[in-house]
């Protein structure tokens, strides 16, 4: 058996009843949780990202929930660093680190580490905020989209501070940042090849969703309408009241957030918001099952079974994760 602390990752695609399961199994084992979430991250975002009401998180409190302000950013590398404390200062108490969320990109940084980036540098730096206030943002995103284009497509023109890193990190190393990533890839592969470990616990991989796609779709588009009834467009609202928040910003591009803010901006009907951010909804959610049809030694749940805590038990019974 692995001397390695044990950890439960619960992952699975949005509203498919993973907040549910993880409290369940705080109940009968000892373990603490973790979000792995990038949108509940940020505070005064709580109808839209269907957040835990604060009565659960009071009783059943979550790492990594309302740690930033919307007019912040947050990076993989930061949940990675954020998540190993929380993990190792779990362990320490002798409990486990239950990891629960739909953040696939987080999970796989946990799993395999970053490509490690040049430092900032300042200099650089100046030099590019220089270059924005006389050309114009989207001047640099179209530079960054010659050098970098894997990046350029995941980067709003509109959020300046990954744009400016991604640039500065091609400016002082020569690499993209794309081509440093491909290589960390590259360098995680041969480890996993040789038995080397990037993460120091010996993980339990649960995923939890209906088996049944027409379920998943119909509990997206209830639960999007259930957070209008409760409130998402005031939420929005207010945080439209704030100067420092602007829709290129990555809290406020969130899916749902991005289509009430267009709404608000009069670009949309409510009728159309409303059904574009269901689409973009079931659009994530389908992301997330590519990401979890990838992942290694995945112990599936179907949502619709009303016995999947003793399931879940059973699981990691077998593989040792509760010796």
């Amino acid at each position: 058996m692995s001397q390695l602390p044990p950890a439960i990752f619960l992952m699975g695609p949005t509203a498919a009843g993973k907040t549910d399961l993880a409290i369940e199994l705080t109940k009968v084992l000892p373990c603490e949780l973790i979000s792995v979430d990038s949108a509940l991250v940020y505070r005064g975002m709580d109808i839209g990202t269907a957040k835990p009401s604060k009565e659960i998180l009071a009783e059943f409190p979550h790492r990594l929930i309302d740690i930033l302000d919307p007019a912040e950013s947050y990076s993989a590398a930061d949940f990675r660093r954020d998540a190993l404390e929380a993990m190792a200062e779990i362990t320490a108490r002798g409990k486990i680190p239950l990891l629960v969320g739909g953040t696939m990109l987080y999970y796989k940084a946990l799993v395999e580490g970053l490509a490690e980036m040049p430092a900032a540098d300042p200099e650089v730096r100046a030099q590019i905020e220089e270059e924005a206030a006389r050309l114009g943002w989207q001047a640099l995103h179209d530079q960054l989209a010659l050098i970098d284009p894997v990046s350029a497509a995941r980067i709003h023109p509109n959020d300046p501070q990954r744009l400016s890193r991604a640039l500065e990190v091609y400016r002082v190393s020569g690499q993209s940042m794309t081509e440093l990533r491909l290589r960390q890839s590259a360098q995680s592969t041969e480890a996993a090849a040789s038995g080397l470990q990037q993460l120091p616990y010996t993980v339990a991989n649960l995923a939890i969703a209906p088996a049944n796609r027409q379920v998943l779709h119909a509990r997206i588009k209830q639960r999007f309408t259930n957070m209008l009834e409760q409130g998402f467009i005031d939420e929005v609202v207010a945080l439209r009241t704030r100067s420092d928040l602007h829709s290129g910003l990555p809290s406020i591009r969130a899916v749902g957030y991005r289509q009430v803010w267009d709404y608000l901006d009069g670009k949309l009907t409510q009728a159309e918001m409303q059904e574009r951010g269901i689409i973009a909804t079931r659009q994530l959610a389908k992301r997330q099952f590519t990401w979890l049809r990838s992942w290694a030694d995945l112990h599936w749940l179907d949502s619709l079974d009303c016995d999947n805590l003793p399931r879940a038990l059973k699981y990691l019974g077998t593989i040792s994760i509760l010796s």
